[in-house]
């Protein structure tokens, strides 16, 4: 996402459950990267409108094996042997 406060949201295809957003983007906010979900709701009045939630984007961590695997082996110089 190239331009500031700018963005876009889309209908999510992938709704698998009741619980996933109905819509979801991204928005660019002063330089940074803002993930936006939104689901369509109905007040008591029968009015429609959107729920939304701004998270940062979802990065995915790193496998925790492969961190022990590729960490500096230390030693303790102070073992008697």
């Amino acid at each position: 996402m190239e331009k500031q406060n700018k963005g876009a949201i889309f209908k999510n295809e992938n709704k698998s459950n009741e619980k996933h957003p109905d819509y979801r983007g991204k928005i660019n906010w002063g330089g940074t990267e803002i993930e936006v979900s939104m689901w369509v709701n109905k007040s008591k009045e029968g009015k429609s409108y959107f729920s939304v939630s701004l998270q940062e984007p979802y990065k995915k961590m790193e496998n925790s094996s492969d961190k022990m695997r590729n960490a500096p082996l230390e030693l303790d110089d102070d073992l008697p042997f």
